[in-house]
């Protein structure tokens, strides 16, 4: 798992690698149980457990983004649904400052559906 997460990170171009670090450092820092690991060949973050973002770029600009697991509950003016039912994604733009208020204001209010038991922790 170290190894796909190690090539992750380091196969990506600057700017977008040194974004992507970032955004990872900040998710990290929340809270102690936050883990990261693989799934479907991104890197993912979990929170006891249970999946709550995971970290890729777009397809077509190479943009970062976060996935946010449980979008539907998050309500916030930089989220966007697209054509999805339950994620939302927030867009980073690797060449300006990372909005650091709006990430965390984002991640905190997906961990705090888990944390008051809105979304379950099995």
């Amino acid at each position: 798992m170290v190894e796909k997460l190690f090539y992750y990170y380091t196969n990506k171009l600057e700017p977008s690698k040194s974004c992507l670090l970032g955004l990872r450092s900040i998710i990290l820092e929340l809270d102690k149980g936050i883990i990261e690991t693989v799934k479907y060949g991104m890197p993912c973050f979990c929170y006891k457990k249970k999946v709550f973002c995971y970290l890729w770029s777009d397809k077509m600009t190479d943009q970062p983004y976060l996935l946010m697991v449980e979008g539907k509950h998050l309500y916030h003016p930089q989220l966007e649904t697209g054509k999805r039912t339950r994620m939302k994604i927030l867009r980073i733009n690797p060449n300006k400052d990372l909005p650091i208020k709006i990430i965390v204001e984002v991640l905190q209010s997906a961990l705090d559906l888990y944390r008051t038991g809105k979304i379950e922790i099995t």
